[in-house]
């Protein structure tokens, strides 16, 4: 490892001599996911410096722990002697210092976190996000940095960082950016266009159904949309990083790039497509939203600690909300395709008892300890599902005190505008925002539906806009037990039991391994099991609980075999059309 380090810090000496915090990454071990990394801080003169690596990484709130992969770390002082150092807690490496010196760190990473998108390293590539590789001073922070990587020389290496003097050579003008700002380097696919004078450039790792070229035709599109919210951009060039997976699924927001991972055989179908352009439209909005503008509880960040906010349901789930706007105004989803999402939203939330016991800024605030699973979605929500149907409600009655005149996209024409970083903003300035834009004062709403669970006549809220919330002609109410479940081992282990429904009442609950169902032993999903029944037809349920045998009477369910669907009403009115154009904009029919 030293001598991999050696030859890495002459690289870094002869490309780097400018550079404050110096960083190399040596990758010559990719099946075992290892990399070495060297940092080399400037001369210190205090008498100890406290080196840190980041506990969570942006755009994902929870606590990560990055710093559970690092092995073999020493640090040595300009004359390569090894000066003393220990931790100081589970994020932080303390280094004393007999006297001023520059100082040099070289340690071990354990890369192998593709699906959190904070470290990833094989034998075909490597994902680095600097949260999960290079350490940082709070000294030197706000100083410039360097990044060499000593790879394959196979691998080709893309950033949205700016290169430096070799292919592997990426320079940003303080940490911020450079945490901000993921490295995508292996044998990869790479595409570059031109829209409006910006760069931008397509890198595709991995084997997959994808069509390269449709993905940068409706990419070209996409990057158009911007002026849709917005009246600028805040870069001038942008990299869309694709990994072709066969388990990570999911994306991240960076300063002017996103991660996106999906599954390799999930993007030719059109549903499986539409939702990675889906999600590209909502990496991008949050170019603006989030890293041009964020909630102060983020600003700046503390890469040690959560970072709270009441309002992250702003920050995702009004993204989530506006990525149909781009994608309907640019043709790259349709109406019906539009409609159906927006119905699976809707359905989704009316079916999450946790909707009516935490409110929008709550379950913001705790994001970072709100879980999943059986209790999260009973007594929880999240905020992307709940930021969305927020962001539409208010979206509706801007737009219809207004006439059409006044929407959500000026909230946030009106925060990129006012709140740029580095200053965030707060409640306050958002209820400002609505004010000076509706000349109402929006207190009551925000307080009757921000901060408190939200509640909407969904119906009511539709009709504005000459929509209509039904459901089509095949779908039947049928019964239910009202859980979730897995059939393992001849049982069905219950794993989610909706609160207040049938097997709640009936005092089932998750864990629960279902035997029999009126003395019949149960050998298929629960959906057909109980489809031989009716809706409020009791039956006798024969389960294990702590593998102790019990029963209990049902009394069944009911609920639809689909989701609702929505459709424009037969004949809407001039005003319908009107809004919805406004809000939309593309005619209702």
């Amino acid at each position: 490892m030293k001598k991999a380090l050696l030859g890495a810090a002459m690289v870094a000496l002869s490309h780097c001599a400018l550079a404050d915090t110096q960083y190399t990454l040596t990758i010559d071990d990719g099946t075992h996911h290892l990399g070495d990394v060297q940092v080399q801080f400037d001369k210190i003169g205090q008498s100890y410096i406290d080196a840190k690596l980041p506990a969570w990484r942006t755009g994902r709130y929870d606590i990560l722990n990055l710093a559970n992969g690092v092995r073999y770390f020493e640090a040595l002082d300009s004359e390569g002697d090894t000066l003393k150092w220990q931790k100081v807690d589970k994020s932080t490496w303390r280094i004393f210092l007999d006297k001023p010196t520059a100082v040099t760190l070289n340690y071990q990473v354990y890369a192998n976190q593709l699906g959190l998108r904070s470290r990833h390293i094989d034998d075909s590539h490597a994902f680095i996000d600097a949260s999960g590789f290079f350490m940082f001073s709070e000294a030197t922070r706000n100083e410039p940095v360097s990044v060499q990587l000593d790879v394959p020389k196979q691998w080709r290496s893309v950033s949205g960082m700016d290169n430096g003097d070799n292919d592997h050579h990426f320079i940003a003008n303080n940490y911020d950016v450079l945490v901000d700002s993921p490295i995508e380097s292996g044998i990869n696919s790479h595409y570059e266009f031109t829209v409006d004078g910006r760069d931008y450039e397509l890198v595709i790792w991995g084997q997959g159904n994808y069509d390269a070229e449709k993905m940068v035709t409706d990419l070209t599109t996409l990057v158009k949309t911007g002026d849709v919210i917005w009246d600028d951009y805040p870069y001038q060039r942008y990299v869309f990083m694709v990994h072709a997976t066969s388990g990570a699924r999911g994306a991240t927001e960076h300063l002017n790039s996103t991660i996106i991972q999906r599954h390799r055989d999930k993007f030719a179908k059109r549903e499986d497509y539409l939702g990675f352009i889906a999600t590209a439209a909502h990496e991008f909005i949050h170019t603006w939203n989030v890293k041009a503008y964020r909630p102060e509880g983020l600003v700046p960040y503390d890469y040690l600690a959560p970072n709270y906010s009441r309002l992250l349901w702003l920050a995702e789930g009004s993204t989530s909300y506006l990525e149909d706007h781009l994608l309907l105004r640019s043709d790259l989803m349709s109406k019906e395709e539009f409609f159906k999402d927006l119905g699976k939203r809707i359905d989704r939330h009316l079916k999450t008892p946790g909707r009516e016991v935490q409110s929008a800024a709550h379950t913001s605030f705790d994001k970072w300890i709100n879980a999943g699973g059986d209790h999260g979605r009973n007594f929880s929500t999240n905020i992307y599902s709940e930021g969305s149907l927020i962001s539409m409600v208010l979206d509706l009655k801007l737009l219809s005190d207004s006439d059409g005149a006044v929407s959500y996209r000026d909230v946030h024409r009106e925060l990129y505008k006012r709140h740029r970083l580095p200053e965030g903003f707060n409640e306050a300035d958002v209820l400002a925002i609505l004010n000076d834009i509706s000349g109402q004062d929006y207190t009551q709403w925000w307080q009757n539906h921000v901060d408190s669970p939200l509640q909407v006549d969904f119906d009511a809220l539709l009709a504005k806009v000459g929509l209509l919330r039904t459901y089509s002609e095949d779908a039947k109410q049928s019964p239910s037990l009202d859980v979730q479940g897995k059939l393992d081992n001849g049982l069905i282990e219950l794993t989610h039991v909706r609160r207040n429904g049938a097997a709640w009442q009936a005092n089932l609950t998750a864990g629960d391994s279902i035997v029999a169902i009126n003395g019949k032993r149960v050998s298929s999903d629960l959906a057909t099991l109980v489809e031989q029944f009716a809706v409020g037809e009791q039956v006798e349920i024969t389960y294990f609980r702590r593998d102790n045998l019990r029963t209990t009477t049902l009394t069944l369910g009911g609920e639809y075999n689909e989701a609702a669907t929505i459709k424009a009403v037969d004949n809407p009115t001039a005003a319908q059309q009107a809004l919805f154009k406004a809000w939309m904009g593309v005619d209702l029919i």
